[in-house]
């Protein structure tokens, strides 16, 4: 998942829309306000939940397309 995901970019969890802060091989991180945290599931989650992950489309287009290119 890690190759659709860019710094500043979107990730819906939970069908929630946050902002990337750091993006890692492996991992990622974002900013939660107390707002959103309120209003959504996402406060009552425990670390290690498991959660629904849908990364940009424009990014998995992107990548496509590079992949596609790529010399084999």
């Amino acid at each position: 998942m890690g190759r659709y995901l860019a710094p500043k970019g979107s990730i819906a969890v939970d069908g929630v829309s946050l902002t990337l802060v750091d993006v890692n091989a492996d991992s990622f991180s974002v900013a939660l306000i107390p707002h959103t945290l309120e209003m959504t599931t996402l406060g009552s989650l425990a670390p290690g939940a498991k959660v629904n992950l849908e990364t940009d489309l424009l990014a998995k287009y992107a990548q496509k397309q590079l992949d596609q290119d790529a010399p084999h």
